[in-house]
């Protein structure tokens, strides 16, 4: 409506100069702005039947030029039949020129409207292309994550049931407390399904369960430690994610005198700082199990989807200062910049 109406005004102008009569140009212009306008509606109909494919081709530029000669010569004959039937003649024109130029001029313009709109077809097109193919990205990132969050549950599951069983025969008592405990931590995992991303608050209550876990099966052979600053609790990051590091310290740290496991979570510049310490050594080629690895692999994924290029992650042998070789320590650093992205 607006193309149509702006052509109308230069088609008015037009007009007067032509015919030397304003009363001429007003009605014929009158006549021919809905007239082309439906025409336009005609031709979009027409289009969509025999050309749902919005790629201009050689064939479709024919299919073009033949339903916009059409379209103008309707026009032109509407337009003649009300001028003749009125006798309004264009001043030193020939009859023939009388059809052949209005007609040339509708021609031209019909086409014009044609090409613009497979042009915006084609484009609208591409665009819902683009969202179709970032839905689908984003549905397949959302049943990836999904899939990770299943990874982790097992594996803690079987670790705490394991503990809570070994505990029943002989100390009811701690087996209740790790009971306890495993039910916080459970409510902490179930909430996260849904709301992917927490406070640091929240993951701390959810760390401090396992670690009374823990802490009830071994007893004297682990010591474990928590320490938050006060400036990250409120900071965002990723439900889980320090469970699978925290996990590996008690898996693979040495326990044969005590067990040492020092979580530390702080605030470098803008960034968030987690430090996991545990008593061992590195080992460089464990021997494989099928789900070896998989707590790592885990981690490292979804600090690819929540932290993308905003994220470090070491895993490394610190001695400890003293020197001594036997009281070595690995440390897993993680260092997360900005909030955490939350595809879910």
């Amino acid at each position: 409506m607006i193309g149509w109406g702006l052509f109308a005004l230069v088609d008015l102008v037009d007009r007067q100069l032509i015919y030397r009569n304003i009363i001429a140009a007003l009605v014929l212009t009158a006549i021919s702005y809905p007239l082309l306008l439906l025409l336009s509606v005609a031709l979009r109909r027409i289009y969509d039947r025999i050309c749902p494919d919005t790629r201009l081709t050689l064939a479709k530029v024919g299919i073009v030029l033949g339903f916009s000669g059409g379209a103008a010569a309707i026009a032109v004959g509407i337009l003649a039949t009300v001028r003749i039937a009125v006798g309004w003649t264009i001043p030193d024109w020939l009859p023939l020129q009388e059809l052949v130029m209005p007609f040339s001029h509708y021609t031209l313009a019909f086409i014009a409207w044609s090409i613009l709109y497979f042009w915006i077809g084609a484009e609208l097109d591409r665009q819902r292309e683009r969202q179709h193919a970032v839905e689908a990205q984003m549905d397949a990132l959302r049943a990836e994550i999904r899939q990770l969050q299943l990874q982790l549950d097992p594996h803690f599951l079987f670790n705490a049931l394991n503990g809570v069983a070994e505990e029943v025969p002989e100390h009811p008592e701690a087996a209740l407390a790790m009971i306890r405990d495993l039910t916080q931590h459970l409510r902490h995992l179930l909430a996260g399904i849904r709301s992917p991303v927490v406070t640091v608050a929240s993951e701390v209550e959810g760390l401090s369960a396992y670690l009374r876990i823990q802490q009830s099966r071994f007893g004297a052979r682990v010591r474990s430690s928590l320490k938050v600053d006060p400036m990250a609790a409120e900071r965002s990051i990723v439900n889980l994610l320090l469970q699978p590091l925290v996990e590996n310290a008690f898996e693979h740290g040495d326990r044969a005198a005590r067990l040492d496991v020092d979580i530390r979570i702080g605030v470098l510049g803008e960034a968030l700082k987690i430090e996991i310490e545990n008593t061992g050594h590195l080992v460089e080629n464990p021997k494989r199990r099928p789900d070896h690895g998989l707590g790592l692999q885990n981690v490292r994924r979804r600090l690819d989807v929540h932290y993308p290029d905003r994220h470090s992650f070491a895993i490394q042998q610190a001695e400890n200062p003293d020197g001594r070789p036997d009281d070595a320590h690995v440390i897993a650093t993680l260092l997360l910049e900005g909030e955490p992205c939350s595809v879910l």
